[in-house]
């Protein structure tokens, strides 16, 4: 195998590529726009699938025994490389495509390695020395998508199912509430009342839109509607509400923290061995320790039953927010490459 291996995180907003030089520095990282629906509307499925496959093979240099570590944000078969969905990426589009075939069809002088872009976050966090002694370690991620993988330490296996899935979380049912009544979205998928539909990224724009047409009075005297309508992003304007202590920010992220929190304390009731929960994604880290202090004050209002009240900080030691560079697809996507995925 070559010194160093060409390294590519593919998301709904960007893709990011660096060289993952051994035993796992990145160098010469760069970030450029994913060829994704909302990007290029018009475009179809298979032309958006033909712009990433093209943009992909042309950036990895022709050397000899070239390698390519490849996280890729959608539901995807582990043992296989075939994709079954990415919502950010393709909408609502969910016939199989085999990613591997047709990369190599394009570039068959490189080797491709290819992870979800979760499994290769966990891959990267879970090699982490002070998580060598866990049982199992979750990690979350909460951006574009949302999407969990659970790695167990003590086999380096992260297990898949019979299509080679785990953790697809971000398309279970959920439930979320705006102004004291029940809301009902749509997913990128095209499905309705998925957790991302209320918790990605999107999820909290359709949310934030959702509480201004419930509330409009309330809504326009707020802190976040007046920094959009100034022109500031809304993540950014989010973030900057929050900080400033405006209420119906607040009340915004409660309400689209709540069904995340819901996964989670089901996931920790269910399997004990979880010794740590890692939140990572863009949503995240954009908010900083607002997130974490929303779903906290969640699961501290209903915790576990019986252990929460026994053990009143057993959730907490167990859940920690990750940084930007703490669980990193591109690393992960190295990891992988280089030693294989533990499955």
């Amino acid at each position: 195998m070559s010194t160093a291996i060409t390294v590519f995180d593919v998301g709904g907003t960007h893709i990011r590529q660096a060289r993952w030089l051994r035993p796992g520095e990145l160098s010469a990282r760069t970030s450029r726009p994913s060829p994704s629906f909302r990007r290029f509307p018009g475009a179809t499925v298979a032309e958006l699938q033909d712009m990433m496959v093209r943009d992909l093979c042309d950036a990895v240099p022709r050397t000899p025994d070239a390698v390519v570590g490849l996280s890729f944000g959608a539901a995807l078969d582990h043992r296989s490389g075939i994709v079954y969905a990415s919502a950010p990426l393709w909408g609502g589009h969910s016939e199989p495509y085999d990613l591997r075939a047709a990369l190599a069809a394009r570039r068959s002088d490189v080797r491709w390695h290819i992870v979800n872009d979760v499994t290769a976050a966990l891959l990267h966090a879970a090699s982490a020395a002070d998580r060598d002694a866990h049982r199992k370690v979750l990690l979350a991620t909460v951006s574009s998508g949302i999407a969990c993988r659970v790695i167990d330490q003590r086999r380096r296996r992260i297990p898949v199912d019979g299509c080679g899935l785990q953790g697809e979380i971000g398309h279970l049912p959920a439930t979320a509430e705006l102004a004291g009544r029940p809301v009902t979205l749509d997913c990128d998928c095209g499905s309705t009342g998925h957790l991302a539909a209320y918790a990605s990224g999107p999820g909290i724009a359709r949310m934030a839109r959702a509480l201004a047409r419930r509330e409009p009075a309330r809504w326009a005297a707020s802190r976040l509607a007046r920094l959009t309508a100034g022109g500031t992003g809304f993540e950014p304007a989010l973030r900057a509400a929050l900080d400033d202590g405006d209420e119906p920010a607040a009340e915004l992220l409660d309400a689209v923290t709540a069904p995340v929190a819901a996964v989670l304390r089901t996931a920790l009731c269910l399997d004990p061995e979880l010794d740590e929960v890692v939140l990572t994604g863009g949503v995240v880290h954009g908010l900083g320790p607002h997130y974490r202090r929303a779903l906290m004050g969640h699961l501290t209002r209903q915790g576990l039953y019986l252990t929460s009240e026994r053990a009143p900080d057993w959730v907490d030691r167990r859940i920690t927010v990750t940084g930007p560079g703490e669980a990193d697809s591109l690393a992960g996507a190295g990891i992988a490459a280089c030693a294989g995925v533990p499955a």
